[in-house]
């Protein structure tokens, strides 16, 4: 880690990095931390949450989403306060992609807001994108992020981290959720599917997706301080 590290995978890119692979980043503000950078044509993507196996467990406690867990080289969650922290500042960019068992793939792409632990890391839509994630992701409302052990979702009688599996921004439980239990194969019993990783607006409530890939990037880049 000698000399100044970036401040995102972004910056990278602009400073003619082209390759995909893990780095040592540094957002203002915030300790250095390893980053799983992708780089495409339009810029760097700092990947904030993949599955793909089932190696990690995604049913973690509040303090577990807000620190991050899993390995930047596989599996793994990057954190909550890191992504506030990375998310600040320049108007930012989510991509979520994900694919199904029939090796079928699904994007979507738009900007966004992430709030600090004061807002409970809620999540807002700034415009419509591309894809349908307005569906899943709360209509441009700012979605609170909840856990089994902190219930922030909008339904009133129901902990929907709790219900399902794993941490996720809920609306109602029935919209989305890319933390929940890994399947290896998809369940016959449908109380059992409804608690895996899903995207309604794509291939259903009741269907356990394969794999997901979460990405920011700002549009804009950020200048260094």
């Amino acid at each position: 880690m000698a000399g100044k590290l970036p401040l995102d995978c972004h910056q990278l890119f602009l400073e003619g990095e082209r390759q995909s692979r893990v780095f040592w980043i540094q957002p203002a503000g915030s300790q250095p931390f390893l980053a799983n950078c992708e780089m495409t044509p339009e810029g760097g993507w700092t990947v904030i949450q993949r599955r793909l196996d089932g190696s990690v467990d995604f049913n973690q406690p509040w303090e577990t989403y807000k620190a991050g867990f899993g390995d930047p080289h596989g599996e793994f969650w990057l954190g909550l306060e890191k992504m506030h922290q990375l998310a600040q500042g320049w108007r930012n960019y989510l991509s979520i992609q994900l694919q199904d068992w029939e090796g079928n793939f699904y994007s979507a792409q738009f900007p966004f807001h992430l709030g600090g632990e004061d807002t409970d890391y809620s999540l807002q839509l700034l415009e419509l994108g591309t894809g349908e994630a307005e569906i899943a992701l709360g209509d441009r409302q700012p979605l609170p992020f909840s856990t089994w052990d902190k219930d922030h979702d909008l339904q009133a009688a129901l902990n929907c981290a709790k219900h399902l599996s794993g941490g996720w921004w809920f609306s109602t439980c029935g919209h989305s959720n890319l933390n929940g239990k890994y399947f290896l194969s998809i369940p016959r019993q449908r109380h059992q599917r409804k608690k895996g990783i899903f995207w309604k607006a794509w291939r259903g409530r009741y269907y356990p997706l394969r794999a997901t890939t979460m990405r920011i990037r700002p549009s804009e880049p950020k200048a260094s301080s």
